[in-house]
């Protein structure tokens, strides 16, 4: 069925997509230093995002629907689930707005949904929320922007803010009249990687794991222990040690950094606490394989794969970062078009399993992402630096900070440009976040200690 038919489909239970169904959320800062008027006039951003998602994302003003023997995401020709925009002018200087932002105030800041899950019942769980913040000096925006992600991941909802901040800055700078066309033309529907199935290969399949109903869950679980961020900074001097490093040991730069910090993590945990010894060391990746499936970066529903790798708490506290790294690179090096073809057939069927299950009421296991699950020491990484984070100009500068995803999640790594760098350069620190239960001191790491910028609680 094409866009323009009054009712489009497409399935996103045919890849990982459905496995994790909350809303991730951003925070970018903008710093009106000119005191200009209208500063991110609200009707300017409203419109602007209607226009976009209407003529350009409709899937973005669709709705998910679990029917039958898949969950969609349907939209129409004559009617919008258009993304809801929330507004609030706050009394306080820039400083403290800023302050609030770097702290990831999401309560203050960013929109909440009511509903994440997507279930058989009918839910207008919207895709894509905005909140803006105002100042009532007129010192600065803040827009907290989340997105639902079993229907973009970081890659596309990056090309989804440049295509609207494009957008927005041509209504601003031309008006209506002038034609326009968006930077990047956004594809929906999971890409068919069919041809790279080989059904003479068979594969594991550890990114994966099969639990019981009363386990199963659709997002990360908070647990028991307050965890904090900590950022960690990487000077230039140190990248470039870093590049060199992992030159001379045929690792990439982002499979050396991911190993210091899986090594950091575990050689800390281990030492707050020696009985975890012969428990599970896990780590994960969390991989989009567009490049190597030849997909274009524009498509919104993408053949994302965690990359796991498993060792005890000791083994990985006894082998040297080098070696780590090896182990890093033969776990995404494993990612292959056959493999991935491999691993979404396999997800697909236990999807039509469990439905099989539910309409026999039947007690059957479910499949979930391994790094959701629970371990003595996890490490669980996703890069965003190579992403155009702070080139989203909306036709009033570029921002002066946006803050990653707020994940208090144990292991959670999140490795982040900073407002001048450059991936093909590393021509200014990069920053990591790295979020662990408060008692855990970052700074008591050798490997750490020489990154430590400041804690977040």
């Amino acid at each position: 069925m094409t866009a323009d038919a009054p009712e489009t489909r497409f399935s996103i239970s045919n890849n990982s997509s459905h496995l994790y169904q909350d809303h991730f959320s951003y925070i970018l800062e903008y710093k009106n230093g000119t005191q200009t008027d209208g500063f991110f006039d609200l009707e300017l951003l409203k419109k602007s995002l209607n226009i976009l998602v209407r003529k350009h994302y409709k899937p973005v003003a669709g709705w998910f629907q679990a029917h039958n023997n898949s969950i969609d995401v349907v939209y129409y020709s004559d009617k919008f689930n258009d993304p809801p925009v929330t507004t609030q002018t706050l009394d306080m200087d820039y400083e403290t707005l800023s302050r609030h932002v770097h702290d990831s105030n999401v309560e203050l800041l960013v929109p909440a949904a009511s509903s994440t899950e997507i279930t058989f019942e009918d839910n207008d769980i919207p895709m894509i929320m905005v909140k803006v913040t105002y100042l009532e000096s007129n010192e600065a925006v803040v827009l907290g922007i989340s997105y639902h992600h079993s229907l973009m991941d970081g890659t596309s909802f990056w090309t989804f803010m440049a295509n609207w901040s494009a957008l927005c800055k041509h209504l601003y700078e031309h008006g209506d009249t002038a034609e326009f066309d968006i930077p990047n033309s956004p594809t929906f529907e999971f890409p068919d990687i069919s041809h790279f199935h080989n059904p003479s290969k068979k594969f594991e399949h550890p990114e994966y794991i099969l639990v019981d109903p009363d386990q199963y869950h659709t997002k990360l679980q908070p647990g028991s222990e307050k965890i904090v961020e900590t950022i960690l900074e990487i000077s230039v001097e140190q990248q470039q040690a870093l590049r060199q490093q992992a030159r001379d040991i045929g690792v990439s730069f982002t499979e050396l950094l991911c190993a210091v910090m899986w090594k950091g993590i575990n050689g800390l945990r281990l030492e707050l606490d020696p009985e975890i010894g012969s428990g599970l060391s896990f780590y994960t990746c969390i991989l989009n394989s567009r490049t190597r499936t030849g997909v274009s970066n524009n498509v919104c529903a993408s053949p994302v794969i965690n990359t796991p790798c498993e060792r005890t708490v000791a083994e990985v506290a006894a082998l040297e970062v080098c070696d780590i790294a090896q182990l890093v690179h033969e776990a995404i090096a494993k990612c292959t078009g056959e493999y991935l073809s491999s691993s979404f057939r396999y997800l697909h069927k236990q999807f039509l399993q469990e439905l099989d299950d539910t309409r026999n009421n039947w007690v059957g296991k479910k499949v979930m992402c391994a790094f959701t699950c629970s371990a003595p020491v996890k490490c669980v990484i996703a890069s965003s630096r190579t992403f155009p984070i702070y080139s989203t100009d909306f036709g009033f500068g570029t921002p002066e900070y946006v803050h990653p995803p707020y994940l208090p999640y144990d292991g959670f790594v999140r490795i982040w440009p900073t407002p001048m760098y450059d991936a093909r350069s590393s021509n200014a620190p990069l920053h990591v976040y790295v979020s662990q239960p408060e008692h855990v001191d970052l700074s008591q790491s050798p490997l750490f200690a020489q990154f430590l910028k400041r804690n977040i609680d």
